[in-house]
């Protein structure tokens, strides 16, 4: 028999920590991103970004380009090969840091249809007062595929969104056409922490394991360079004054960024990434040389075939060498185009 507990008092539900305005956002960064649209959930309202297919109409005519869209996009459609594609980020930097790589794909895929997607706690949208763990943000990629009628999508995913891919990919094949993990999270060794490390990802002291999450997180303390006004102006993504305006601005950031590396799945998901190669899905993982988060050999121990090296750059690949990361996508998905035309 269980014991009683009488005095047990059960949490009641919590609104979301509402995410910043977009011109809160825009006023400082510009508006490199197309306008936010937003998605309302159970669990909070999300920000996501469309870049739609080029197309002959008049520059400015979102309306028939959607329209032509919608009709290019019909689901099952899968002859123009990537024709529905999400880019998931990591933790800290938002959809704005996989910007570079979504233009050098668009310039190469301009019949694509390109979505960049703010994760909880990230960019404008909510961090709902809820457990940070990998299903809460896979609702929040179903949700938004329903929301776009993408039946499947091929799936772009970046360190903790690599982790976040691959977990999808087990549990929703169906919904993946085919899949890229850019500098993957998810293989980090929780065994290899050190005993007070250990206590901080329990949570025994909070304020201490913030601190050294974000630290751990960014190698250090987050430095922005004194030059970044004037590389945002040139239209660069300074991921580092990004960040820091994400904790000055975002009231819920910080609780998401230490939350989401102690629940969401970015530690010991060795069989987890098995699983996702074995699903049978076309897949590339792009890899800088230098990331100490994962290496060419273990992937392909896990059963990856596909691996693809950056030379000379680290974690930082998919900003600091989107176009060489867009040339091994492009091949990539060229091969998908011709097995399909096979």
């Amino acid at each position: 028999m269980s014991p009683r507990l009488d005095n047990l008092v059960l949490p009641r539900p919590k609104a979301p920590i509402p995410g910043p305005a977009e011109a809160i956002f825009t006023k400082v960064f510009g508006r490199l991103l197309p306008p936010a649209k937003y998605l309302n959930t159970v669990n909070g309202r999300a920000a996501y970004y469309e870049v739609l297919p080029s197309h002959h109409s008049a520059p400015g005519d979102l309306d028939e380009l959607h329209s032509f869209s919608s009709l290019s996009l019909a689901p099952g459609d899968s002859s123009h090969t990537p024709d529905r594609v999400l880019f998931i980020h990591g933790v800290q930097t938002p959809a704005l840091g996989m910007l570079p790589l979504a233009r050098a794909l668009h310039a190469k895929f301009p019949g694509a249809h390109l979505v960049l997607v703010d994760l909880w706690g990230h960019g404008l949208s909510d961090t709902p007062v809820l457990p940070h763990d990998p299903n809460l943000f896979h609702q929040l990629l179903d949700a938004l595929l329903d929301r776009l009628e993408w039946p499947s999508a091929h799936l772009v995913g970046y360190s903790f969104g690599g982790a976040l891919t691959v977990g999808y990919v087990v549990s929703r094949s169906k919904r993946v056409q085919s899949f890229t993990l850019v500098a993957p999270a998810g293989l980090i060794r929780s065994s290899k922490f050190t005993a007070e490390e250990q206590g901080h990802l329990r949570g025994d002291d909070e304020a201490a394991a913030r601190e050294w999450v974000l630290e751990f997180l960014e190698g250090g303390d987050l430095v922005v360079p004194a030059d970044w006004r004037e590389r945002v102006g040139r239209g660069e993504i300074v991921a580092e004054a990004v960040r820091d305006w994400q904790m000055r601005e975002h009231s819920g950031h910080a609780a998401t960024v230490v939350a989401v590396f102690r629940d969401g799945g970015v530690m010991d998901k060795d069989a987890e990434f098995v699983r996702a190669a074995r699903t049978g899905i076309p897949s590339l993982v792009v890899l800088g040389a230098k990331d100490d988060l994962c290496s060419e050999e273990e992937l392909k121990e896990l059963g990856f075939a596909n691996v693809a090296v950056v030379p000379e750059v680290g974690h930082g690949v998919v900003r600091e060498r989107a176009p060489q990361v867009a040339a091994f996508i492009s091949d990539f998905w060229m091969g998908l185009n011709k097995s399909n035309s096979g």
